[in-house]
This record gives structure tokens, C-alpha cells and sequence, in this order.
């Protein structure tokens, strides 16, 4: 990990304090919303790497759809001239070498710095080297340096205020009217607005136990209170200088790098690369701009940067003019705060993760991906060629059903992920699909509910009502519900109690959501008794259940390696003991000739299929055989 990164992350740690000691209004949200669930870090990390790629995914393939090959633009010159000759290559203007200076403005304006106000030069380092990696206090080739800024009356109004960078060559000076003004005002230079606009979102929840007095109270204290942007102050910035010598050609050069190389001189040459990188800065780290910050902390840090690593900033500085666009909006979080939390959580694995742990955690986390694709291919496959249900349980794909519908609603009443969501809808309407397979759906059209839906009844297969099946079943979920219901309604309680919601729907959504996280392993269990019923475990999907557990031992490996409260970490391993019971039973009933399986066939069938086609064909040959004793019979009559 850069030094950069590590500065930054120890200096944001520390440094941002409030003056008098209040809390800031994001604070006090972050507080109120402790008692709400927040994912863990491994539920962070994974379902933000996942939409990654996903939306990398498609932005590549709608891309490449909208794509139109562009005709050359000719000019008059070159149809004068004929066909136009090779690209000219640019020389950097900083050879390597090169001493220079660095100089740091601060401005209200985004183009323009009043170099007469010498208190808004900021930092002057002088006598820099171009392509110096040994230099300054540590020998590492970054310098910092720590001031303090009076905050305006318009910056506490949600102004803005920029920051200019320049490099110049050793005793020139960015002042156009200094009479060390640069040649051709050739020199390198880069602005970025110091703060940042975010939004502080009221918290709008309640207990739903409260009095009416205090309902009332709540209500009147919210009624003027609304969502509110305010400018945020982070005091960490990097000033990088690129040290590269690539040969750039004007009108060659890949966005996003285009915004940064400059050329001047016809194409000649292009001017030094200024990058102001705040790409460690996180989000939690910034606080509001108001009347208690009377003074601004700034800490600046000056480091060169390579060509690798500016490509790969400022492929993220760019990130958010993607979204903007319709499918940005459409695969970005329900708000941008959401984004950035999730940014933060990869910002955080790269400072806090060995970078072998963290390469073998992408590869795990494509396995993950894949194990969960077979799984749902296997699912849908198992299903459709399924032919008879003895052995599983249907109670339990109505119940699916149910789990999903629940999952999709809570997903929808809160601000997620759109991949998220669609995820959700199409897992519903595979387990809705799903019930045609385990039962005869009938449509009454003669009996409509509200005089337009069609009345629906549902029937038994026969495979599935003519076995024990159906009784065992039955059985398993009226165990079940004596250790659901207690557990149900005392999560109510709890719940009720002791956290706030939006309202009655809300609370009745993640009250069942939270059940469904914390007590849904025991769904599976009737499937378990069933199995012990039957001694058999021929009819399981075995296929798609391996790699769902697959999954389950990576979320295992990873409970270790990973920071997470604990009754997560132990939550992982409950599907382990399911999994295991399962294994258990495929040891013990190894061996069952009676067991059908998924196409409605048992070995018993089998041999008994094997013995009529022995049958039939030992009979064909003793009739072939008489047939030709016969004929050489008759054959032997004729001679004599």
C-alpha cells in the first residue's frame, strides 16, 4: 500500500475534531441510527464487488451496441496533400532532472486566482526534482505541510472554495503579472474545490409505542425539518506530480487521461501532470461546514505518482459523471451517500487487507459469483425435469415463496441496490414458477376475485399425495411452527420495544426480514425430517446444494479473516450444521433400491425393466431359433 494512502488514513484519523466540542448533524444521525441494522463488512464488500462487475458488465455491452464507427475527418490540407502522415510524438516539458517549484493557491473562483492576496498562497516548495523518489524528511520523496484556514461567511453559507496548483520551472512564478511569469506561460497546473456538498437526511423514525402526546411532539418537531445540503470539510488533500515520458499524440490520448495532458507548442510538447488526489479520503472523515468551524484544519502532502497508479485515479475521479447518465442512475444505489459508503468499504479493505489476502479475496470472490449461478442453473433445472415429488417437501416451496415476496417488499421499502432488486424479483418468480411443478394450478374464470383476478385453487399431485410424503410433511411443519411462533413473537416484542421505524409497514417488513436472517436456517429442517422418514435421500437436488454450500464454507473462511460482530460470525456457521446433517444422511442411506429419483424411477424399476428386456429378447431368439429348425425341416422333406 502507497505511503500516501497510509498518511492520509493516520492523518484522517486524528485530525478532524470539533472546535467546541459539539456534535456535528451527521453525528447525531450516525447515532440514532445505531439501533437500525447495518450490514457487516464481508456483506459490504462482497455485494459492492458483485455490482461491480455486473455493472461493468453491462455498461461494456451497451456500449459496444450503441457503438457507430466514426468517418475520418479530412481537411482541406490533407485532401490538398494527400494522405496525412504519422502522428506527431509530444516530449514532456519536465525532463527528468528538472527542478522545479510548487506552488499552492486558494481562490473563490474555479479559473481564476488573485495573486495579489498573498495570504492565499497556501504552500511554496521550492526546488523540487522531477523524477525524485528519495527526497524530503523521510526519504520517500513527500513533503507535507499543515495550515489553517478562517472560515468565510460565504463558505459557511455553502460556498466554495478552490485550490490551484502549479508547478513551474525553478524561479518562475504563476503570476501572470510577476515578472518571472513563465515563457509562454508554459507550466503545470490543476484546481479542485476543497469541500463538499452532502446530504443530512432527517431521521423521520419513531417508536410505535410512543403516546400520542409524544407522537404529536415528534410530529410537530418534524414538520419543518427537512432533507438538507450542507457543504463538508475534509482536511486532507495530496498534491502528485506524474513522472512520466511517455510520447503522448494530440488527439490520441484515452479518456479519461485527455482531461489531464495538455499539449502546447502545435502538439510538440505536453506540460507536467498535476493531480490532486483525495481519493483516501473517507466519507465518515468529512464533517459540516457551520458557525462552530470558525477555523478549518488543511493538511497538504506533495508526492510523485506514477503513470499506473494516475490512470487508475483518475479513472475514479471520473466515476461519478458516469452517473449522470440513464444507466448510471439506474444501477447506482437509492442515494449517493450509499455509493460512497460502499467506496469506503473497498477503500478500507486496501488499507487494512495484505495484499495476498486481498487477491485472494477477489478470487474467491469470483468463485462465489459462479457457485451462485450454477446453483440457480442446477435449481431450474432440477425443477423443470422433475417428474415425481415423493421426498420433498411442498410446503416448503410455498413457504419459499413467501420468504421471497418478503425479502423483495423490505428491499423495495428501503433505498438499495438496483441490481439488488432485480436480483430479488427474479428469485420471487423462480419460487413462484416453481409451485406449477408441485402442484395442479386451476383458474376458475367463472369466479373472479373483485370481478377481475380468476379464481385460483390448487391440488395435490398425485406422486406428491399418494406417498407418505404429504403426512410427513405435514408433520414436519407442525413441529416447526411450535419453535417459529414462540421465536416469532418474541422478535415482535423486541422489536417493537426497542427499535424505531417509519411506520407500521416498515416495522411489519423488517420485523420479518430480521426473523427471516436470524431464525430462516430452520426452514430447512422439514426437509431433514422427511429424509429420516423415508431413509432416503435420492429426490434432493444434491447438485445445486453443493454449490449453495460451497458458498456457505467461503462466508465461513472469510468470518475469520474478516472483522464482523460476533453473532454474525457465529450465524455463519448455522447453515454448516444443516449442510452436515444432510451429508450424514447421504451416508446413511447410501443404499435403497426403492428410492426414486428425480425422473420417477427407482432400481428396483431399473432391474425390473433389465429382466423384462432379457425376457423378451431370449424369447425372440428361441422363436428365431425354432423358426430356422423348421425351415431347415421342411427343406430336407423337399429333397427326399
Amino acid at each position: 500500500m502507497s505511503t500516501e494512502a497510509q498518511d492520509l488514513q493516520t492523518e484522517g484519523g486524528t485530525e478532524i475534531v470539533q472546535p467546541n466540542g459539539e456534535i456535528s448533524p451527521t453525528e447525531e444521525q450516525r447515532d440514532q441510527q445505531q439501533q437500525q441494522r447495518q450490514p457487516t463488512k464481508l456483506e459490504s464488500f462482497f455485494s459492492m464487488l458483485k455490482s461491480l462487475i455486473l455493472r461493468a458488465l453491462i455498461i461494456y455491452f451497451v456500449s459496444t451496441f450503441f457503438r457507430r464507427s466514426q468517418p475520418p475527418v479530412v481537411t482541406n490540407n490533407q485532401k490538398n496533400l494527400g494522405s496525412p502522415g504519422p502522428p506527431m510524438h509530444a516530449w514532456n516539458y519536465f525532463e527528468n532532472g528538472t527542478i522545479f517549484d510548487l506552488h499552492v493557491w486558494l481562490s473563490d473562483d474555479p479559473f481564476e486566482v488573485n495573486f495579489k492576496q498573498k495570504s492565499n498562497l497556501l504552500w511554496l516548495q521550492e526546488d523540487l526534482v522531477y523524477g525524485d523518489w528519495s527526497s524530503g524528511p523521510s526519504g520517500d520523496g513527500i513533503y507535507h505541510h499543515s495550515i489553517t484556514l478562517k472560515t468565510t461567511p460565504k463558505l459557511m453559507n455553502n460556498g466554495s472554495t478552490y485550490m490551484h496548483a502549479f508547478v513551474t520551472k525553478s524561479g518562475e512564478s504563476p503570476d501572470p503579472n510577476s515578472p518571472n511569469y513563465p515563457r509562454n506561460g508554459l507550466m503545470g497546473h490543476h484546481q479542485k474545490q476543497l469541500n463538499k456538498f452532502k446530504r443530512i437526511r432527517v431521521n423521520r423514525n419513531y417508536n410505535l409505542l410512543a403516546s400520542e402526546k409524544e407522537k404529536l411532539a415528534f410530529e410537530l418537531a418534524q414538520a419543518n425539518l427537512k432533507d438538507s445540503i450542507v457543504s463538508h470539510w475534509h482536511p486532507n488533500l495530496t498534491v502528485n506530480i506524474v513522472v512520466d515520458q511517455t510520447n503522448w499524440s494530440k488527439g490520441s490520448v484515452p479518456p479519461p487521461l485527455d482531461e489531464y495532458v495538455k499539449f502546447v507548442e502545435s502538439g510538440k510538447t505536453y506540460l507536467p501532470i498535476v493531480f490532486l488526489n483525495d481519493y483516501w479520503n473517507l466519507q465518515r472523515d468529512y464533517y459540516p461546514i457551520n458557525d462552530t468551524t470558525p477555523e478549518l484544519p488543511l493538511h497538504l502532502s506533495f508526492q510523485p505518482l506514477s503513470s499506473f497508479k494516475w490512470q487508475l485515479y483518475a479513472v475514479q475521479e471520473v466515476k461519478n459523471k458516469f452517473a449522470g447518465n440513464i444507466f448510471g442512475e439506474l444501477m447506482a444505489t437509492g442515494n449517493a451517500e450509499d455509493a460512497e459508503e460502499d467506496q469506503d468499504s473497498l477503500k478500507e479493505t486496501l488499507l487494512e487487507t495484505n495484499i495476498y489476502l486481498f487477491g485472494l479475496t477477489i478470487a474467491v470472490s469470483m468463485l462465489h459469483s459462479l457457485f451462485e449461478m450454477l446453483a440457480f442453473k442446477n435449481d431450474i433445472q432440477f425443477w423443470n425435469n422433475r417428474q415425481s415429488l415423493e421426498g420433498l417437501s411442498v410446503r416448503s416451496v410455498f413457504f419459499g415463496v413467501l420468504q421471497s415476496l418478503i425479502v423483495l417488499l423490505y428491499v423495495l421499502d428501503n433505498e438499495t441496490n438496483f441490481m439488488i432488486r432485480i436480483t430479488c424479483f427474479f428469485g420471487l418468480a423462480i419460487e413462484i414458477w416453481k409451485i406449477h411443478k408441485v402442484v395442479d394450478v386451476n383458474y376458475n374464470t367463472n369466479q373472479k376475485i373483485l370481478g377481475i383476478l380468476p379464481k385460483i385453487s390448487f391440488k395435490d399431485k398425485g406422486s406428491y399425495s399418494e406417498s407418505p410424503t404429504k403426512e410427513y410433511d405435514r408433520l414436519a411443519f407442525k413441529y416447526l411452527g411450535w419453535a417459529c411462533f414462540p421465536l416469532l413473537i418474541g422478535y415482535f416484542i423486541y422489536s417493537l420495544v426497542y427499535n424505531e421505524h417509519k411506520g407500521w409497514y416498515s416495522f411489519i417488513l423488517d420485523m420479518l426480514y430480521g426473523y427471516l436472517l436470524t431464525f430462516g436456517f430452520i426452514m430447512m429442517t422439514p426437509q431433514l425430517f422427511i429424509n429420516y422418514k423415508l431413509k432416503s435421500v435420492a429426490h434432493m437436488p444434491w447438485r445445486m446444494m453443493t454449490y449453495k454450500f460451497l458458498n456457505t464454507f467461503i462466508d465461513d473462511i472469510f468470518a475469520f479473516v474478516i472483522k464482523m460482530p460476533t453473532m454474525y460470525r457465529l450465524g455463519c456457521f448455522r447453515d454448516d450444521i444443516i449442510f452436515f446433517v444432510f451429508l450424514y444422511q447421504r451416508w446413511q442411506y447410501r443404499v435403497d433400491l426403492k428410492r426414486v429419483n428425480e425422473f420417477g424411477f427407482s432400481g428396483e424399476m431399473a432391474e425390473e425393466a433389465a429382466k423384462k428386456k432379457l425376457e423378451t429378447s431370449t424369447t425372440r431368439a428361441a422363436i428365431k431359433d425354432t423358426s430356422k429348425d423348421d425351415n431347415k425341416t421342411a427343406k430336407d422333406k423337399k429333397i427326399d
